[in-house]
């Protein structure tokens, strides 16, 4: 315990699961019960469902940043701007940059990092949606390419090309976004739309491996008579600063803009702080708390939580994310008391991919398919379910993509 004999909840990053539980935590327990604080690197937070829209230039960046202070008051929670070194758990102990913190409880929200899987050269030549500020990055690259093709006498056309290596969800709705913004910048530099090639490229055989095989087509199809080229079943060998090479015969697909979105792994102050990891995450106890550690709850892109009943972890997912921000603040609340802890159970709302501003598809309810404007509408439904669940009315009416009027 604390000092002031309060117990000291320490919440480790800001995303979904770390946003959402601070709240949870604010109303589960008055400020007599229990110290709250949360540690985020940054002072704001943003929706990860939305880089590929700031990577592509079609949202504006300051609809996809939210400041923490707009949504967690900090008279209620103490918020430290700082970055995580390591957790040093058998000393209650949590070492930041520039300070260190105990705590009674943890709440480890530390978000994902991108695997590269080893490919050759990816880490240095191509960028990655990951944060707020590297999908700005791509983004004024992006422009860049398109700037210097029409003021330099010899820059190639393939400069202007944008390869995206990965096919699973966030590289499908990136290359949706792709092709309805490479037409306004080539309007905008008076380009050919034919010269710009927007290439992706995934090693399964097919692209969105998780979704049903109908929904998958309309996805391909759709992309493919905006323009895009889509390579299935064909392997990435190296990314060099020219482009990747692939495939049986080594072709180099050359580009001016190289995006590489075919894999996340957990936070690797995971593996630096000595926890048991499979595949960069903790596995964690089905009341979402570290095996061996009765006071460390380890949430969203930072663990496995399993599925028993099908015998694998469920879908590391914003909505996941969410849900496990109730039971953990359900759970708190519960150690604090020394009543029962609840085990998580998934809720599935379905899931639904953009392709771009106006067309989409998923499955909601169930098996509902969804296809077009319907499931394009409904992706912003669910985003701004999200904002409303954050910040209520005066967040959603800020920030929301669904305008009422």
């Amino acid at each position: 315990m604390t000092l002031n004999n309060k117990p000291r909840i320490v919440v480790l990053g800001a995303g979904y699961a770390g946003m959402m539980t601070t709240k949870r935590l604010i109303k589960n327990l008055s400020p007599e019960e229990a110290e709250i604080i949360l540690v985020n690197k940054h002072n704001y937070h943003y929706q990860t469902t939305w880089l590929h829209e700031l990577a592509a230039g079609t949202i504006n960046q300051n609809q996809v940043r939210i400041m923490i202070r707009d949504i967690i008051n900090p008279n209620r929670v103490r918020l430290i701007y700082d970055t995580v070194v390591k957790i040093e758990k058998d000393d209650n102990r949590v070492i930041l940059e520039n300070s260190e913190l105990t705590y009674d409880y943890l709440v480890v929200c530390l978000g994902y990092e991108t695997n590269t899987f080893g490919i050759k050269g990816m880490d240095e030549h191509a960028f990655f949606i990951e944060d707020f500020d590297s999908c700005r990055l791509i983004r004024e690259h992006i422009e860049y390419q398109f700037a210097k093709f029409n003021n330099d006498p010899n820059a190639h056309e393939s400069s202007l090309n944008i390869l995206v290596g990965g096919g699973g969800f966030t590289g499908i709705e990136f290359v949706g976004e792709l092709v309805e913004k490479v037409p306004k910048l080539c309007k905008k530099y008076d380009i050919d739309r034919g010269k710009v090639k927007i290439v992706n490229v995934e090693a399964a055989p097919s692209i969105l491996p998780n979704f049903d095989k109908d929904l998958v087509t309309y996805a391909r199809k759709s992309l493919q008579e905006r323009g895009a080229h889509i390579m299935e079943g064909t392997r990435i060998h190296e990314c060099t600063e020219e482009g990747f090479i692939v495939g049986e015969n080594n072709e180099l697909i050359k580009a001016g803009t190289i995006v590489w979105t075919g894999g996340v792994t957990g936070s690797s102050i995971l593996g630096k702080s000595g926890f048991d990891l499979t595949k960069g995450k903790v596995t964690v106890h089905g009341d979402l708390r570290a095996p061996g550690y009765n006071n460390i709850f380890i949430l969203g892109d930072c663990a496995w939580v399993m599925d028993k009943q099908a015998n694998r972890p469920y879908p590391p997912t914003a909505q996941a994310a969410m849900q496990h921000a109730t039971t953990c603040g359900n759970n708190i609340r519960a150690l604090i008391h020394n009543e029962p802890l609840e085990e998580f159970v998934f809720s599935d709302k379905g899931t639904v991919a953009s392709l771009g501003v106006t067309d989409g598809m998923g499955a909601i309810l169930g098996d509902k398919k969804l296809y077009g404007k319907a499931a394009a509408t409904m992706k912003k439904v669910v985003d701004d379910r999200y904002l409303f669940l954050l910040g209520g009315p005066k967040l959603l009416l800020k920030k929301g993509k669904v305008r009422p009027f």
